[in-house]
């Protein structure tokens, strides 16, 4: 590998991190434009294995959108990120594939919330999978799917 293969790889590699927490700010800010602008334009999502639903990204935001309303606090940790690059031959690709664990903690609005945050009373955590997609704008995901391994919800 040549030193400018060498570059250009760790330039990859920072530009999906930044697309990745890119995602998790997105969603944590309710910013649902910009979730959708880091999606390549046939980008999907799959939260069937978080229990919800799996669609085009702007059908994604629409959804998101609407079930984010029940979490007015949230904070989404996205770690351990596992970045597999396209390798052609010695030189980067196109494609990356990227593993990522999340830590999820989540507090539910509820009738009569002064507003005053509070400690966390949602919490998930598991595994993203994420395709990513070299386009003329830069890396974008090409799907996500999310892994929920373990939740921690209020006792009714």
């Amino acid at each position: 590998m040549t030193q400018r293969v060498a570059l250009a790889t760790v330039l990859d590699r920072l530009a999906i991190d930044e697309v990745i927490t890119g995602y998790a700010v997105a969603v944590d800010d309710g910013a649902w434009s910009d979730y959708g602008a880091l999606f390549a334009e046939d980008g999907r999502a799959d939260y069937r294995g978080a229990g919800g639903i799996e669609g085009t990204a702007q059908e994604l935001a629409r959804w998101l959108a609407e079930t984010m309303r029940l979490f007015p606090v949230r904070q989404h940790l996205i770690v351990n990120r596992r970045v597999e690059l396209e390798d052609l031959g010695g030189y980067p690709g196109d494609r990356a594939h990227v593993r990522a664990d999340y830590l999820n903690p989540m507090r539910l609005g509820r009738e009569g919330d002064t507003g005053v945050p509070t400690a966390p009373d949602f919490v998930t955590g598991g595994r993203y999978t994420f395709e990513m997609l070299r386009a003329d704008p830069g890396w974008l995901i090409r799907t996500v799917t999310v892994h929920e391994k373990w939740r921690r919800a209020p006792s009714v």
